[in-house]
């Protein structure tokens, strides 16, 4: 039988990932083998427990556990039967956890030992790089978008939100659980000048998403030839800093009608990954 408990005491410190830590305290940076993150909805939650994930509790409304969140308790339960699938109705769970849980249902899961650069790109074509992008919605439809149109891995800086954020993972639809993806370098400091440097070690030529005079056309024949290609994306508002835009072998902008200006990093995402998939001999 399922270890259900009923929400009683909302002090309770087994309700501390749901109610009271932020999502720097749920990383846990000093101690990452006890970093978690929240999964939220069951379609995130179950490709987390495809790719591996390991959950250390469940919180759902009462109606979910005979419903919609059936098969993931199952699977918790097959996993470890003392994992704690914590229950209220709807309108104490948006107390407990400040938001409505529009989905029901979220899950407490250990964060993973995140491989190496070298190891994410050891057999990829293209990878994304997302360079200090701060809003979790965008780096939830970028992750979405670079799982499914061609990217092999995403790469983030630094100081990059991280995709494993209650949010970000959401948007990506629990894609963040399917693509290789890591951070380069474990300070600001180490991008764009380290980073790059080893991008450029691993045969990969670098294309930054920018407007500016020297940009080609995204259509561009020769970037849609080289064998190995990282995209690069900036934040929102400021885009990529000019030190990147130094050391990169391409500037690539997306031409634009109607006079509009540019388009939000998503959607430019999408766009860009589309056109410079790998096409093998073509």
């Amino acid at each position: 039988m399922p270890h259900i408990i009923e929400i009683t005491d909302f002090s309770s410190p087994h309700l501390d990932a749901y109610a009271r830590l932020t999502e720097h305290q749920l990383r846990n940076r000093l101690e990452p083998e006890k970093g978690i993150f929240i999964a939220e909805s069951t379609t995130v939650i179950t490709l987390a427990l495809d790719a591996g994930y390991i959950p250390t509790s469940l919180l759902m409304e009462r109606k979910h556990i005979d419903g919609s969140a059936r098969d993931i308790i199952a699977r918790c339960e097959a996993i470890s039967p003392d994992i704690p699938v914590f229950t209220a109705d709807d309108d104490i769970l948006t107390r407990l956890t400040g938001f409505p849980l529009s989905r029901g249902v979220l899950a407490a899961m250990k964060r993973p030992c995140l491989p190496s650069v070298e190891e994410v790109c050891r057999n990829a074509r293209r990878v994304a790089v997302l360079e200090n992008i701060v809003d979790a919605t965008n780096v939830g439809a970028i992750v979405r978008s670079a799982a499914a149109l061609g990217m092999d891995a995403l790469l983030v800086t630094p100081s990059c939100c991280d995709p494993l954020i209650r949010r970000a993972a959401r948007v990506s639809m629990g894609t963040v659980f399917q693509i290789p993806w890591t951070y380069i370098g474990s300070e600001p400091a180490d991008w764009p000048g380290r980073g790059m440097d080893l991008l450029h070690s691993l045969g990969f030529r670098c294309a930054a998403m920018a407007l500016c005079d020297r940009s080609v056309p995204i259509d561009d024949a020769a970037l849609k030839k080289e064998e190995r290609l990282a995209v690069i994306l900036g934040t929102e508002g400021t885009g990529l800093t000019e030190e990147t835009l130094a050391h990169v072998d391409y500037v690539v902008k997306i031409p634009m009608y109607h006079n509009v200006d540019s388009l939000n990093v998503a959607a430019a995402s999408a766009v860009a990954f589309w056109e410079t998939r790998y096409r093998g001999d073509n």
